[in-house]
Order: structure tokens, then sequence, then C-alpha cells
């Protein structure tokens, strides 16, 4: 596989400058120039779309450029530990929104049409 940036950057379903932001935060390596222009390959798809799979299981770029790292240097604990990591942030965020969904369901419930005066959830967000 051999593309220019541009294509590249679309087997990620990304921009080129966002490709280009990458590179600079040291997620994706830069390669020299071919030809009139840099080429790149299979290894930067995989790695392309690894960076974007950890960025929708909610890893900061920060902390998918360790992984990344840690993967080149096949420590799988370190790895295993920064997953568990993210999954107890996951875990924390998941219970913040099942409370406030709860607490939205009985606001909904307390302004159910009927009802007389002012509606509770206008009232919880201050208004």
């Amino acid at each position: 596989m051999d593309m220019t940036i541009g294509k590249f950057a679309a087997a990620g379903n990304v921009g080129v400058e966002t490709i280009r932001f990458y590179q600079r935060k040291g997620l994706l390596k830069t390669p020299k120039r071919l030809e009139g222009g840099r080429r790149y390959g299979s290894e930067d798809v995989r790695r392309l779309l690894f960076i974007k799979q950890a960025q929708s299981a909610g890893f900061a770029l920060e902390e998918i450029k360790e992984l990344l790292d840690l993967d080149a240097g096949d420590d799988r604990e370190r790895a295993r530990a920064a997953a568990k990591r993210r999954l107890a942030s996951l875990d924390e965020r998941i219970a913040e929104l099942n409370r406030a969904r709860a607490a939205l369901e009985r606001l909904i419930g307390e302004c159910a049409s009927g009802k007389k005066g002012p509606c509770p959830i206008l009232a919880s967000f201050g208004l």
C-alpha cells in the first residue's frame, strides 16, 4: 500500500490536518519524502485506526501515545493497567450518567401534564 497523505487521511476518515496534528504530537510518524511526496502504508493506517478507536473509548491523546509506545515494546502489563484505569473512569462516568438519567426521569414524572404549578424541570435548572 503506497498512499499520499490525502488518501491516508481518507482511509482513516479524517482530514489531512488531523494527520499533521497527530504527527506533531508524536502519534504518527512523518515519512521521508519520496518522489515528490510522502508515502504512507498499511502500518500507518493500522496505527491511525487504533488512534481513532482509542479516542472513541475515551483515551486522551497522551494516553494513546503511551499505549502506542507500549505496543512497540510489548509491555502488556502497563498496557493492561492503562486500559483498566480507562475502564474504571468509564464506569464512573456511566454511573454518573445513570444518576442524571434517573433524576431527569423523576423530574419528568413530577412535571406530568394535568398537575398545577411550576414545572420542577425548569426549577431544577434555576429557571
